[in-house]
């Protein structure tokens, strides 16, 4: 059941994805990290978990939102002529990946910890690949999407979860899909 403190309904306690083992990491994201290392880098000093408070809820919704309505939807073949490129969105335009990492950073200046926001690979709803972001929380994993302004469980997506940033080190676990794409996604 849910619980509702201050206007904003916290959601039921679930259960998050669990990691099985080691994944391929997407290789525009090992391109990413060596021009953006502070983005990948992994602290083991801070939190893996986000307490989901009411207020720390509106922020995620509100992020998540504004980012959004913000960043204009285009392929990495369209805004940079290569099939697969991860960027921070800085210019106002980029595909489902760009979205979610100007999300985590965002979040990150607002005080969340980076280690439990990780960036995941998903089969969306075409079958084709997708990136969302991972918020892993003291109430279960929540997803951010460019799909959607919602931010919901992990399990009510209705997506396939195939892999994760590591929360431990700098590199990626499997989350049990079948299948992994070799790009993140076309949009």
């Amino acid at each position: 059941m849910a619980r509702e403190q201050a206007g904003v309904v916290l959601p039921a306690i679930s259960a998050g994805a669990t990691p099985l083992g080691a994944a391929r990491p997407i290789l525009a994201w090992t391109e990413f990290c060596k021009s953006h290392v502070a983005e990948c880098e992994v602290d083991s000093t801070v939190p893996s978990r986000i307490a989901l408070t009411p207020s720390v809820l509106s922020l995620v919704v509100s992020v998540n939102r504004r980012v959004n309505r913000s960043v204009r939807n285009q392929t990495d073949q369209e805004h940079w002529g290569v099939p697969d490129r991860w960027d921070l969105a800085e210019d106002g335009a980029g595909d489902c990946e760009d979205f979610q990492l100007l999300k985590r950073r965002l979040l990150a200046e607002a005080g969340l910890p980076r280690r439990a926001m990780r960036l995941t690979v998903v089969i969306d709803e075409k079958g084709e690949g997708h990136a969302v972001l991972t918020l892993i929380t003291d109430r279960g994993d929540y997803v951010l999407d460019n799909k959607t302004d919602s931010v919901m469980a992990w399990h009510h997506t209705g997506y396939v979860f195939i892999k994760r940033e590591s929360q431990d080190t700098l590199a990626w676990v499997s989350l049990g899909g079948v299948t992994s794409p070799v790009v993140a996604a076309n949009r």
